[in-house]
């Protein structure tokens, strides 16, 4: 098939518009039906800026990277059973599974004081499969997330599972903490023949009409007239009423009440057969089931019912209705209070009390038609309902659900839940860090022309510019999008020192360029080659070019004259760290005449810490125990652990790699013992704050 590398043409069979956030114009997505394609969508964007800083504070040896593309196909997210109610802005509940792209649910936000409620709206959803947790609060609630999920605490957001320290370090659920929310929601009532009774009932007597009349007529004759009327300024309760009286009211006649000067509608009859089964739904019942006393509750809270922040009333002047609706409040345990109100109509009103908990469980419970009176957006979340954590129990792997929301959370069974994601690099475009950031490519196709404008600045001063140090350059997909001949193009000819890490052979194939480069400044390589072990390069690397392959690579740069070393990394141990294994590597990039070979030990930093111990549970379960010990104090493995896995690179007497050249002095001020090579950057992780001598970051096509 034919790639349209450059042009952007949202016209073209296949394409389709998006907008991503930092970028000012639409993006054109593509899918490309090739083998390796498949399932991946490219996000063709313009950029504004290719060129990025690297903040002071890194102890990164360069300055600058360029990144052509965020996302890796070389190479999950927070979720919950689909089962999991969560609340909607309307103020029911919906299966997370139910939801879709553009539904309105209930979020929140943190105002001066507290955190409140608010509306927001469904960006996405997906499916996977992780191991799952049940984790269940004093009040019964119980919440089914994976490890990953975080709920908000009293003390914070928290993860379900993790550990003081070691690999898996991080703020998690413990027996102590106590969520935050208004507690399990109750399950709605089904709409059966009983509660359409019991609604039609509350709903007549609290504000329609059903009368019989008679009128003499001359000559005796006598005229019986029947009569039905329901009228309301809330539509939904009409329709609900037309679906529940079960004859034909045909259309809603609109009316506007003279003394309010409000619109409504009224649903009305003279039939008398249609008048007599209208009596007939809504007679009081002898014995009174759940399901009538739900819609009977319903029923008059839509006729006479209204609800705040802090009141919930039902309100009329008829004592058998009233004592009927205090009845059914108390069969449910509803803490009901019967008020005077000082009307000479003898009006009375029925109040909830228990605040915003009783509100929803109240609304959940009965289900009314209007839903103005039932959303809570706006509300402060103030509870005293007992949230704690009482057991959190492995349920092994499981098909899970998550969402993305406007607000980047949601209330799960009345728990507020987040849904942020992993990986940074793909956070900030609202993707998750798993599967997303291999199949969701952004290409920023204008990206040799914006870094040739970018180094004709005056303020350029030639510093070094690296590549590789977030997404590989040379993913496969670069060889249809052909971008880093342009880049090289363009750092050639503005005499800007370079230098590449990838795991790929296709840099070869610029290889001309990347000599002009070296003869107006300077140009290194290194490729990624951590294992030559098919069985570990295939579980941990499953997407990358054969490591043979790399060394062939190796060879034919340093042939050419290119300096070009070897990074094996990461080093992880059990998995990687056979002498064997590394005597055949070192050995073999030996041959390719590799200038500097490099191990450089796992590190889990950050999100990463999650992605890999979640990869690891599921490839290599054996493993856990060590790793959780190994990086009991944080990301970096123990001092003795890596001088380990230093000393197995020694005994080959190769000088350390140096893929990042900023300068003629470079080696000696930066260049430490063999098999260390300090500030170095992996391909697939951003560089850190602050880094350890012989580390690196956790290379994201391990995933």
């Amino acid at each position: 098939m034919r790639w349209d590398t450059l042009r952007i043409d949202t016209s073209s069979a296949g394409d389709a518009a998006a907008t991503l956030p930092g970028y000012s114009d639409d993006a054109v997505v593509r899918r490309f039906d090739t083998p390796e394609a498949l399932e991946t969508r490219f996000y063709e964007v313009r950029a504004k800026s290719v060129l990025n800083r690297v903040p002071a504070k890194s102890q990164m040896p360069f300055r600058w990277t360029i990144n052509p593309y965020r996302g890796c196909s070389h190479a999950c997210a927070y979720c919950a059973h689909p089962d999991t109610p969560v609340l909607t802005a309307d103020g029911r509940h919906e299966r997370i599974a139910d939801l879709k792209a553009g539904d309105r649910i209930i979020g929140t936000r943190q105002g001066a004081a507290y955190r409140h409620f608010v509306e927001t709206t469904v960006k996405a959803k997906w499916n996977t499969t992780k191991p799952a947790y049940r984790v269940t609060l004093a009040d019964g609630t119980e919440l089914i997330a994976s490890g990953d999920h975080r709920f908000l605490s009293d003390r914070g957001w928290k993860h379900v599972i993790g550990a003081a320290q070691g690999a898996f370090q991080r703020l998690h659920l413990t027996l102590n903490s106590k969520l935050v929310g208004t507690g399990r929601f109750a399950t709605p009532p089904a709409h059966d023949d009983d509660y359409q009774r019991g609604w039609l009932c509350g709903v007549v007597r609290g504000d329609g009409r059903i009368g019989h009349y008679s009128c003499e007529r001359p000559h005796g004759h006598v005229d019986h007239a029947h009569g039905f009327r329901l009228a309301l300024v809330d539509e939904e309760a009409l329709v609900r009423a037309q679906q529940f009286l079960r004859w034909d009211v045909g259309h809603l006649e609109p009316r506007r009440f003279a003394s309010t000067g409000r619109a409504a509608q009224m649903v009305r009859t003279g039939a008398r057969r249609q008048g007599e089964r209208s009596e007939e739904l809504i007679r009081w019942p002898l014995s009174p089931s759940d399901s009538w006393r739900k819609g009977f509750l319903a029923g008059i809270f839509d006729a006479e019912g209204r609800r705040n922040v802090a009141i919930l009333r039902v309100a009329n002047t008829d004592e058998v209705l009233i004592g009927w609706t205090m009845d059914c409040f108390r069969h449910f345990k509803f803490d009901a209070v019967l008020e005077a109100i000082q009307e000479p109509n003898g009006l009375r009103e029925v109040r909830l009390r228990g605040g915003l908990v009783e509100h929803l469980r109240f609304i959940h419970t009965v289900d009314p038609a209007i839903r103005s009176k039932c959303s809570i957006a706006g509300q402060a979340i103030k509870t005293d309902v007992n949230l704690g954590v009482v057991s959190i129990e492995p349920l092994g792997r499981m098909q899970l659900c998550d969402i993305t929301t406007g607000t980047g959370d949601f209330i799960a069974n009345g728990v507020v839940s987040h849904n942020c994601f992993a990986r940074p690099t793909h956070t900030f475009l609202g993707w998750d860090a798993g599967r997303d950031f291999e199949r969701e490519i952004v290409v920023k196709v204008n990206a040799p022309e914006v870094l040739r404008a970018e180094l004709r600045r005056p303020s350029w001063a030639r510093e070094h510019v690296a590549l590789g140090t977030n997404t590989d350059p040379y993913q496969w997909v670069e060889s249809k999008y052909r971008l880093m001949p342009g880049i090289w193009e363009a750092l050639r000819d503005a005499r800007t020192p370079s230098s590449v890490l990838t795991k790929s052979p296709l840099l070869l194939r610029d290889m001309a360029v990347m000599k002009q480069i070296g003869d107006v400044a300077s140009f290194t390589a290194n490729l990624s080659i951590p294992t030559l072990e098919r069985t570990a390069w295939r579980a941990t690397e499953p997407h990358t070019p054969n490591p043979r392959a790399r060394l062939e690579a190796v060879a034919e740069l340093n042939r050419n004259g290119i300096p070009t070393g070897v990074l094996i990394a990461p080093l992880m141990p059990g998995i990687n760290d056979d002498p064997r294994q590394i005597e055949e590597l070192l050995a073999a990039a030996a041959d390719a005449g590799a200038t500097g070979i490099g191990g450089i030990a796992l590190h889990l930093r950050g999100e990463v810490r999650g992605v890999f111990m979640d990869w690891l549970r599921s490839q290599r379960p054996d493993l856990v125990p060590l790793y959780e010990e190994l990086y009991a104090k944080g990301a970096y493995a123990p001092a003795a652990e890596r001088r380990r896995l230093s000393a197995l690179l020694k005994a080959s007497g190769a000088s350390p790699a140096a893929p990042f050249i900023r300068g003629p002095d470079f080696r000696s001020r930066h260049i430490g013992p063999a098999g260390t090579a300090p500030g170095l950057a992996a391909a697939g992780e951003p560089g850190p704050p602050r880094r350890r001598q012989g580390e690196i970051g956790l290379q994201k096509s391990l995933f």
